[in-house]
């Protein structure tokens, strides 16, 4: 139901943006966040953007990721500049999607995008 996508492999200072795309039969879409496993370590939170418009970051983020939602196209980007080694990971979106019928809102996960910042 998520598709992230806009990983690779960028320079120390580079940037990327990542898209994740809620498709299916889904009526509407909230509580956005992107998260980032690095290898040997657990999943953690990047940024997220709640139903009403309000942010929240890691802070070893703030300043260099911006998170932002298209409702419409039931989209959420993080956009990366700066980007630091450190920064390499697996991206997981989640969301939570309404869906079904009758319609109920769960949270799905988007099967990850990797992103690899080379020194």
């Amino acid at each position: 139901q998520l598709q992230a996508s806009g990983g690779g492999l960028v320079q120390d200072g580079g940037s990327l943006r990542l898209s994740c795309v809620a498709s299916g039969r889904i009526f509407a879409i909230r509580n956005m966040g992107w998260y980032r496993q690095a290898p040997g370590q657990q999943r953690e939170l990047v940024a997220s953007v709640s139903g009403n418009g309000n942010t929240h970051y890691a802070d070893s983020m703030k300043g260099r990721f911006t998170i932002s939602e298209d409702l419409d196209k039931k989209t959420v980007y993080l956009q990366m500049n700066s980007l630091k080694p450190e920064d390499t990971g697996v991206y997981y979106c989640n969301a939570d999607v309404l869906i079904g019928m009758p319609s109920k809102w769960s949270t799905f996960w988007g099967q990850g995008t990797l992103v690899t910042v080379s020194s």
